[in-house]
């Protein structure tokens, strides 16, 4: 009879063995898993990441000649000297001059005078004009390696805005073959705003406008 108790307990006690062993490796496999789960999602998100910054690396606008508008409008002139000013300033390597040629684009863009475009126009202004006003915040209050890349879409903006509105400007489409940009000079005289004294010369003209 005592060794028929003894069996029992022993049973029993191996019963309750392996059922806290199968709980503890069913925690342990999901602490694993859980662990595991969280991983990736860190993983994802440094991709996403990497992502982002590629998109934004990866905006350098290609080699084009802009078609201007045959209008010789005094309208856009505030803004285009404006830009000229970043864009010497830049050539330069001077920092605070490109400064205050953002704030003076500022300016220009806030007193701009909306009855010299029609309504036709006025969405097409309106989208390049507030791209333009964007990069120009972010050249007026940035380090001079982010105002060159800021400069490069600016660059755009105000090209753009001579196709819609035109100038009464004589003005220059240059093109950078390193930095695969475009960018809009009072001058026939390369000087380059992307590369400033380390490539002043860097560039050739495409395009004569008026």
């Amino acid at each position: 009879m005592n060794k028929m108790k003894t069996t029992i307990g022993i049973l029993a006690m191996a019963v309750l063995s392996l059922t806290v062993s199968c709980k503890d490796n069913k925690e342990s496999q999901h602490s694993e898993e859980a662990h595991s789960g969280e991983m990736e999602v860190h993983d994802h998100s440094e991709m996403n990441h990497d992502n982002s910054d590629g998109h934004h690396n990866g905006s350098e606008s290609a080699e084009r000649a802009i078609e201007a508008s045959t209008q010789k409008s005094p309208a856009t002139t505030p803004i285009i000297e404006s830009y000229l000013q970043i864009k010497n300033a830049l050539a330069s390597d001077n920092k605070e001059a490109a400064t205050k040629g953002a704030s003076a684009m500022l300016a220009a863009i806030s007193s701009f005078d909306m009855t010299k475009i029609d309504e036709a126009q006025h969405k097409e202004y309106m989208e390049i004009i507030e791209s333009a006003k964007e990069h120009a915040e972010h050249i007026a209050k940035s380090p001079i390696d982010h105002q060159r890349e800021h400069f490069e879409t600016l660059s755009t903006d105000v090209m753009d805005l001579v196709t819609l509105l035109g100038t009464d400007k004589t003005l220059y489409q240059d093109y950078c073959p390193m930095k695969k940009v475009s960018w809009l000079s009072e001058t026939k005289e390369i000087k380059n705003p992307f590369y400033g004294s380390k490539m002043l010369t860097c560039g050739s003209v495409k395009k004569q406008i008026n």
